[in-house]
C-alpha cells in the first residue's frame, strides 16, 4: 500500500467520522457501543458499520428516536446485524479446527 492510498483513506475515515459525529448525541453514543462490539467480534462483512451509520441517519431525517429505531436491548440489535455474517472469530474457528484435524492425521 503506498502513501496515497493511506492518505486517502485516512481521508475517507475522517469524513466517515464527521459524519457519525453529525449524528445527535443518542445516536453517537448507540453506534460507538455496537462498533467496539464489532472491532471485538469482527463481523468479516466491512459494510455492515457503514450500512449502520446509513440506517441511523434516515432515522434521523425521519425523527425517529434511536431506541425506537433498534429497540432497547442494543446488544441483541447488534447481535441480529451479524447472525448470518461470518466473524474473524469464526474464521479463526475453523482455520484452528482445520490444523487440528491437519495434526492429527
Amino acid at each position: 500500500m503506498g502513501i496515497r492510498e493511506i492518505i486517502e483513506g485516512k481521508r475517507q475515515w475522517r469524513a466517515y467520522m464527521a459524519r457519525v459525529k453529525a449524528l445527535p448525541a443518542d445516536y453517537q453514543i448507540v453506534y460507538g457501543e455496537i462498533q467496539k462490539y464489532f472491532f471485538k467480534v469482527g463481523p468479516a462483512d466491512p459494510e455492515l458499520l457503514p450500512g449502520l451509520l446509513e440506517f441511523f441517519e434516515q432515522g434521523v431525517a425521519d425523527g425517529t428516536g434511536v431506541i425506537e429505531l433498534i429497540g432497547e436491548d442494543v446488544a441483541d440489535f447488534a447481535d441480529q446485524l451479524i447472525k448470518d455474517t461470518t466473524t474473524y472469530a469464526d474464521t479463526l474457528q475453523r482455520e484452528i479446527g482445520e490444523q487440528t484435524d491437519h495434526e492429527s492425521k
